[in-house]
């Protein structure tokens, strides 16, 4: 017998309802007994149909930001389309959903603006977030996606209109690791903004005010912390693009108390040591052997050089040992303790006895490190001589060019394989076509979140975790290198392909909560067959059933 959705919603009503919508593809008993007869064009179309059609409209668009907003209008009206969508094309549509166009979305996000998604929670809200969260429809929340909207991606502050961002990163949950998209929940909160742009804009929908900072910024974020986990106290929160001056203090803050990460700082860390491990498979190396330099001393680069100085420590180096092979380049030049100006906390543990380097160039000629890893948001800071001089000490240098969208990339893969001779091994955060180089055709492979953190929270979200503790990461950047198959490797591509996507997180998520199991930070008790179950909690989209046939 089919299972059958219960619900009181009738005509034009279920017919907006994102959640329940099936437009087309209601049944003739379904439109006699809902109150859809006369309401939809007479012919019932199938789920291929609906799919096809939407398809059909996207592939008519050229450019990608609209594309991206008429998926947006599939994701208000009828989400098991869209996600059936994503799901089936996710090669196709991910770039569209996330980054590099989810970039573009952001900063025209209050002239594009249709329909409101999520919670939006103001500096003016203060004393009465618990209220703005009864608000909320969603009888359950599994997971919350929160930015401030002060650090987007490579663009920076973009206040309110970094909503797109959470909106993108829990559309890749439903889509990578099948979390039930009526369980997620974007929010924003606004404590204003200092893009002047933002504040001169007429459509701008955010508060027009500077930001707040301080201990009015904390009371809010911790009011709004509190409010989420009294009505649904096992909800996972990721932080997601918060200023640097905020991402570890909220981090160190709330990870000994709440089940949360930060996608930014741990995630990206997962992702890329990922990488690594990839690197010394195709070198035959191990990664304790390696000296890695960095561009860009943020809370991304920090959090992946203490990562992968946990990877080296595993492999038998002191810790100190560990920390002395990875050195940081920053704004101000490579990172010394002979710096006049005082270290943040984050960089200190990398802070080199080296004579200080004022360029890059000069950084690689001194160190000469074994891989670099781009984290700076500079595009083209990867120069041509940086590169050649890689090559000149490497035979395979190691290079990673993280930063996002496109143009905030430290190279493109085709500069990449020509200064070094078609030799390195080459990761990206932004999206690359295949390079010919010299008869051979390279693949290169977004070093992107998107492998790491649908499966950790499906993890996390299955184990009901009480904490998510940063081992997991590691946990997680070991199944996904072992995903990687030696053709992968032979092509260039440092990662699994993106089709993989939804069994990539379904090991990931059991991997993750097998650890949170072992180390008793579960709330359930452990299943006989833990790999059977996570797969089988895993949410499909497909539509319901309301009546029986």
């Amino acid at each position: 017998m089919t299972d059958i959705k219960d619900t009181t919603l009738r005509g034009v009503n279920l017919l907006r309802n994102p959640w329940f919508n099936k437009s087309s593809a209601f049944t003739e008993k379904e439109r006699d007994e809902l109150g859809l007869r006369g309401l939809l064009p007479p012919r019932v179309s199938t789920f291929d149909e609906q799919v096809t059609r939407l398809k059909g409209i996207i592939d008519t668009y050229e450019k990608p930001i609209n594309k991206y907003i008429v998926l947006e209008g599939a994701h208000n009206s009828d989400e098991c389309l869209y996600f059936e969508l994503l799901v089936r094309y996710i090669d196709q549509f991910l770039p569209i959903v996330y980054t590099p166009t989810v970039g573009q979305a952001c900063l025209q996000y209050s002239h594009i603006f249709r329909y409101a998604r999520g919670l939006y929670v103001s500096s003016e809200d203060k004393g009465r977030v618990r209220q703005l969260v009864a608000n909320v429809p969603h009888k359950d929340v599994d997971i919350i996606v929160v930015t401030d909207g002060q650090r987007i991606l490579g663009l920076g502050d973009l206040g309110v209109n970094g909503m797109g961002i959470p909106v993108g990163k829990l559309a890749l949950y439903t889509a990578c690791a099948g979390v039930n998209p009526q369980k997620t929940l974007p929010v924003c909160i606004d404590v204003g903004t200092n893009n002047e742009e933002l504040l001169n804009d007429p459509l701008y929908m955010g508060l027009r005010q500077k930001r707040i900072t301080g201990p009015e910024y904390d009371a809010l974020i911790a009011e709004f912390v509190d409010a989420v986990r009294e009505r649904w106290p096992n909800v996972v929160i990721q932080f997601e693009d918060f200023h640097n001056s905020h991402a570890y203090d909220l981090l160190d803050q709330y990870k000994d108390k709440v089940p949360c990460f930060n996608d930014d700082i741990q995630g990206t860390a997962s992702v890329v040591v990922t990488g690594m491990f990839s690197a010394m498979r195709a070198l035959k190396q191990q990664l304790k052997d390696q000296k890695v330099l960095f561009l860009g001393a943020g809370s991304a680069a920090t959090g992946i050089a203490h990562l992968i100085a946990d990877a080296m420590v595993e492999e038998g180096l002191t810790r100190e040992e560990a920390l002395a092979r990875i050195k940081l380049f920053d704004s101000k030049g490579l990172v010394t303790k002979k710096r006049t100006a005082p270290l943040t906390p984050a960089k200190m543990p990398f802070a080199a006895e080296d004579a200080p380097a004022e360029t890059f160039l000069e950084a690689i000629r001194e160190i000469k490190p074994t891989a670099i890893i781009g984290v700076s948001a500079q595009g083209g800071a990867f120069t041509k001589e940086c590169l050649e001089e890689m090559a000149k000490i490497n035979e395979r240098p190691i290079i990673f060019a993280l930063s996002n969208p496109t143009s905030k990339a430290e190279c493109t893969a085709e500069e990449a394989y020509t200064y070094t001779d078609g030799r390195c091994l080459f990761a990206c955060g932004s999206p690359f076509k295949p390079v010919e180089y010299k008869g051979k055709t390279f693949v290169p492979r977004q070093g992107n979140n998107h492998y790491v953190f649908p499966g950790i929270g499906l993890g996390a979200i299955f184990s009901r975790a009480k904490l998510i503790p940063n081992e997991v990461f590691l946990v997680a950047a070991k199944v996904l290198a072992d995903m990687v198959k030696p053709e992968d490797l032979e092509r260039g591509s440092l990662y699994p392909a993106l089709s993989e996507v939804r069994e990539i997180s379904a090991e990931i998520g059991a991997a993750v909560a097998g650890y949170i199991f072992d180390k008793n930070l579960a709330e359930i008790e452990k299943p006989a067959d833990l790999k059977k179950a996570v797969k089988d909690a895993m949410w499909d989209p497909k539509h319901a059933h309301f009546i029986q046939e």
